[in-house]
């Protein structure tokens, strides 16, 4: 055989052997990426796996304006507070231990430490909401560290996305010569870019402004007014307000509003509440809420009316009467006026002279969307919970 020819054969064969070979050998997989593992609830200061922003309001001692942000990620917690009246924010940082127990060191703009938060981070069965408890002190080394003080906050169902934040508003005065005080406070939108926010800003600003111009006017002396005689108890208007719900789309204020003329028997109170659609951007009716036709208020007086007897009858009412209950809470679109979309129900609100003419202020009713299923619009505003 000739050589020459088995050579090149070979060599030729041997290529086509390793050429199979490596044609053969399957391509290489990316590892299986790892499974996510599942969320672990938010229950008794459980750790949560991603940053949760939640909101507080409430107390320290006797000071009953305080509002509190908290960024909770996993065991870490941070935020700041600050006093309504006072604005000045305070910069919190701490930890919070699986069975919910949680300490937040409070720091001053210098960064100095002002006071410790002690307490414990708990979840309401119902609505799901968070309350914090227990007592904040000054840092141990400074004078009355040793001393206690209680503080009681509860979560506002605040749930809004990027950079929006509700930040409060005050109108305070005071006339000495005309012996008046004004003291008001309002939510207003911060941040983002959807121009519904400031829509809603401006119902708001307004009707609380118009509430202080109103009673301004009202405090200027008509001609033939008797002097006030000096020492005398002045002249007052107060407007707190409460978050029901706040998120992207929806947001419910009450208003509570109270005011004291100068040589009145009584102060006069009363709420009004804000109902926005910041989708749609616009102040809902009631009517927004269910069904063209659905029979809603003789549902919402049928709840109402027998939730105030009830509360007649255990003392939680005061000065209701049956017959006043039953006009005041009627099936009749004037009495339904004032309401507040809340993540569990719809709360209506009656004013006293409606449901009793000694009733002790304005009297609440909650209204469970299982009670207005069938009557919610499927595509309206509060379908969201009522599924």
């Amino acid at each position: 055989m000739n050589v020459r020819l088995i050579i090149p054969f070979l060599l030729v064969f041997a290529l086509v052997v390793v050429g199979c070979k490596k044609s053969s050998t399957p391509p290489p997989t990316a590892p299986p990426s790892a499974t996510p593992p599942p969320p672990v609830a938010d229950v008794q200061g459980g750790t949560t796996p991603a940053p949760a922003t939640k909101h507080f309001k409430g107390s320290i001692g006797s000071s009953l304006d305080l509002q509190m942000k908290l960024v909770r990620t996993g065991d870490q917690l941070s935020g700041s507070y600050f006093y309504q009246r006072i604005g000045t924010r305070i910069n919190l940082r701490g930890k919070i231990e699986p069975n919910g127990t949680f300490t937040l060191d409070e720091f001053d703009q210098a960064g100095k430490q002002t006071g410790t938060f002690k307490g414990l981070w708990a979840v309401d069965g119902q609505d799901g909401l968070a309350k914090l408890a227990g007592n904040w002190s000054k840092p141990a080394n400074e004078k009355g560290g040793d001393k206690m003080t209680a503080f009681s906050l509860h979560e506002e169902p605040i749930a809004l996305s990027g950079d929006v934040e509700l930040v409060p508003k005050q109108v305070k005065e005071s006339n000495k010569k005309l012996m008046y005080e004004i003291d008001a406070h309002y939510p207003q939108f911060a941040g983002g870019s959807n121009p519904n926010l400031e829509k809603f800003n401006q119902i708001v600003r307004g009707s609380v402004l118009k509430k202080v111009a109103d009673f301004k006017k009202d405090m200027v002396p008509k001609e033939g007014d008797e002097p006030r005689p000096e020492g005398s108890m002045g002249s007052s208007l107060d407007v707190a307000y409460e978050i029901a719900l706040a998120q992207d789309d929806l947001i419910s204020v009450q208003l509570d509003v109270g005011s004291y003329y100068q040589g009145a028997a009584h102060p006069n109170s009363y709420t009004e509440t804000i109902n926005y659609d910041l989708k749609n951007g616009k102040q809902l009716k009631l009517s927004d809420l269910f069904k063209p036709g659905a029979k809603y208020l003789q549902a919402l007086s049928t709840y109402s009316i027998a939730d105030l007897k009830k509360q007649q009858a255990t003392g939680e009412g005061k000065g209701l009467l049956d017959s006043e209950i039953e006009s005041g809470a009627g099936p009749s679109a004037k009495n339904y006026e004032r309401w507040k979309i809340t993540r569990k129900g719809l709360g209506i609100n009656f004013d006293a002279y409606q449901v009793g003419p000694y009733a002790a202020g304005p009297q609440g009713v909650m209204v469970p969307y299982a009670n207005l299923k069938e009557l919610i619009n499927p595509e309206g505003p509060i379908a969201q919970f009522a599924k």
